[in-house]
């Protein structure tokens, strides 16, 4: 049965919400809807950048002390705001919608420590918009010794399907964080987290330019990488491991550029972003001939470039180019994955997660 499902993303990159609608079974897509955007405020960007500095010292995963229950709110009522202007924008009916997969944000990612928290409210969130959410995706694979991350490959499976082309094939997100989904035909699917996304480049951008990004690349393309800054960087140990594995927003944060001038320190950390995802390759089982790049990162034109350098003599395409929304895939998957927790189908699997057996997940909150 179809189910119409309207999937909420905000991610680590903590530029805002991403609504976005499709129509699926939770095996395949059988329509893409619109999407949408609601912009985090500077205010509520200030917030949440204080609770991701409070919640690492979070003792378990539903404490909400000091600044961290004001930061749920707030991120409950943007998710509100944002479908009640979605669905107003697209004239649809609350009652047309069967399902919203709403992930919240992650403020701590600790799977070693089986410890993820994605700050949210559900159940309050289902009340304001009066439709059943479905919430709380990672906690049932961190709890059975996932990693909890990456989330997407099913979705990105589903979508590769629809391309008919030769495999090996990597779907790359580049948000705050960035991983990879591995397919090889309909039996193999790897997933990671590979290192850095976007969150060093914004950070720094945030720190030294005053900007929350560095658009299309534009800032790194007047730099010169580091290139001996990167390579001792790629040295820690997380980059030798083999998939799956997984990163925390901050895991990076503490690395310094040193005296550096500030086009050359964009250009040195996207390059590490770039670095850190070729180091994958020679931890796949083949390496891939065409590499999917979605994300923030998909629109940083240098980034790609980047990419391209590194990844020959594989392909190297921003997910438009092949037909997808770029900046709705994640938004989308979590449609996607709200329809098959409702069916109880697997979320997340040994290859991608390294849960002992394929997973579900998910909570239900009914208005």
């Amino acid at each position: 049965m179809m189910l119409t499902a309207l999937g909420l993303m905000s991610g680590t990159s903590l530029d805002g919400v991403d609504v976005a609608l499709i129509e699926t079974d939770g095996r395949q897509v059988k329509a893409f809807g619109p999407s949408g955007y609601r912009p985090y405020t500077d205010g509520e960007r200030s917030l949440l950048r204080q609770a991701l500095t409070e919640a690492v010292h979070l003792p378990q995963r539903d404490a909400r002390p000091g600044i961290l229950r004001q930061a749920e709110h707030v991120v409950t009522i943007a998710h509100a705001e944002a479908v009640a202007n979605f669905i107003v924008q697209h004239r649809i009916s609350c009652q047309d919608i069967d399902i919203v997969g709403f992930h919240g944000q992650t403020v701590l990612h600790r799977p070693e420590r089986k410890l993820t928290v994605q700050i949210g409210d559900g159940p309050a969130l289902a009340k304001a918009i009066h439709i059943p959410v479905m919430h709380d995706f990672r906690a049932a694979d961190v709890d059975a010794g996932g990693q909890g991350a990456p989330f997407v490959p099913v979705y990105h499976r589903a979508l590769a399907q629809s391309l008919h082309r030769e495999g090996p094939i990597v779907v790359v997100n580049i948000g705050g964080v960035s991983n990879i989904t591995y397919i090889d035909g309909t039996d193999t699917l790897i997933a990671c987290d590979t290192g850095p996304g976007n969150a060093l480049l914004d950070d720094f951008m945030f720190r030294e330019m005053h900007q929350p990004f560095d658009t299309e690349g534009r800032f790194a393309a007047q730099g010169r990488p580091d290139e001996a800054w990167i390579a001792q960087a790629l040295t820690l140990p997380f980059f030798a491991l083999p998939p799956p594995k997984s990163l925390d927003r901050n895991d990076f944060a503490s690395l310094r550029l040193g005296a550096i001038a500030p086009a050359d320190g964009a250009a040195t950390l996207t390059a590490f972003t770039a670095s850190a995802i070729a180091r994958i390759v020679p931890l796949l089982p083949k390496p891939p001939k065409s590499w999917i790049v979605a994300g923030g990162g998909a629109s940083n034109l240098t980034m790609l470039r980047m990419l391209r350098e590194r990844l020959q003599p594989a392909t190297v395409e921003p997910a438009g180019t092949v037909g997808w929304a770029s900046d709705a895939i994640e938004a989308q998957a979590f449609g996607f994955l709200a329809a098959r927790g409702l069916k109880g189908l697997p979320l997340s699997y040994p290859a991608t997660t390294g849960v002992p057996m394929p997973m579900t997940g998910g909570v239900i909150a009914r208005p």
